[in-house]
Order: structure tokens, then C-alpha cells, then sequence
């Protein structure tokens, strides 16, 4: 049986690794893949924490919210990314130091 334990530990190296994708930065796009791996660990100890909630539904309620809100941002995040790299031909957030002219 999985436990929650087990749970909170894939969520951790999953935020933890979207961290180190951050951190590093090499593009902006592996920037956004790292926040999406850190909204996914979050959802999922929503998930987790909701399938041993056994009064109410509230963990995947916020899971469901959680996910919407992410697809949304994402949209957002490439429409951003597309539009920087068409100005300045390169997706490198080291290589932009003037958003404006």
C-alpha cells in the first residue's frame, strides 16, 4: 500500500528538482518546465493530503484550481518567451539585459 510518506518524499525531489531547473537557468524555457515541476509537487501533496482527508473533498477541489491556474500561466509564459525571442533571437534570460529601449 502507498502511504503518504511516500507521497511527500516523489513531491519533494520533484520540487527539488524544478528548483535546481531554476536555479541553473539556462533558458527560459527550461525556467517554465521548472515551475511546472514545482506546481505538480504542490498538487500532488494536494492530492495526497485530500485521499487521507476522509471528511471532505477539499484537496482535490484545490488540485483541480491548482491545475487550471498552471495551464493558464503556461500559456502566458510562451506567449511571453515567443515574443521575447522574436525580439531579441535568443530564449537565454542571462543574454536580455534591456526589456525596453
Amino acid at each position: 500500500m502507498i502511504t503518504l510518506t511516500d507521497f511527500l518524499v516523489v513531491s519533494a525531489a520533484l520540487f527539488c528538482i524544478g528548483l535546481y531547473m531554476i536555479v541553473s537557468k539556462y533558458n527560459a524555457i527550461q525556467i517554465l518546465i521548472g515551475i511546472e515541476l514545482m506546481l505538480n509537487a504542490a498538487i500532488l501533496n494536494l492530492v495526497a493530503f485530500g485521499r487521507y482527508d476522509k471528511i471532505n473533498n477539499g484537496g482535490q477541489v484545490f488540485a483541480l484550481f491548482a491545475i487550471v491556474l498552471a495551464a493558464a500561466t503556461t500559456a502566458v509564459a510562451l506567449a511571453i518567451i515567443l515574443n521575447v525571442y522574436r525580439r531579441y533571437k535568443t530564449i537565454d534570460p542571462g543574454e536580455i539585459n534591456q526589456l525596453k529601449d
